[in-house]
């Protein structure tokens, strides 16, 4: 349930700032499983494993979900031209 509070939050501070939104949309598809076509949900959600280490090296906790706040700085960071 967190993750889904964590989405509803970044889409609602996506509506604020369309240029989140852009940088919210290609961390996204940079972290799409491989192949996410081939396999139901056929949607581009990242590895459950990849996600989870990606959780641990940052958190210390592989559960760990991170603040909206993170998300935004690293996504923001992510696509900066600098």
């Amino acid at each position: 349930m967190q993750w889904l509070r964590l989405t509803g939050a970044l889409a609602a501070r996506s509506l604020r700032r369309p240029r989140l939104a852009v940088a919210l949309t290609r961390v996204t598809w940079r972290f799409r499983r491989r192949e996410w076509y081939k396999r139901f949900p056929f949607l581009p959600l990242p590895d459950r494993t990849y996600l989870r280490w990606r959780m641990h090296t940052a958190y210390g906790d592989y559960d760990a979900v991170p603040p909206a706040r993170d998300v935004e700085r690293y996504a923001l960071w992510s696509v900066s031209d600098s």
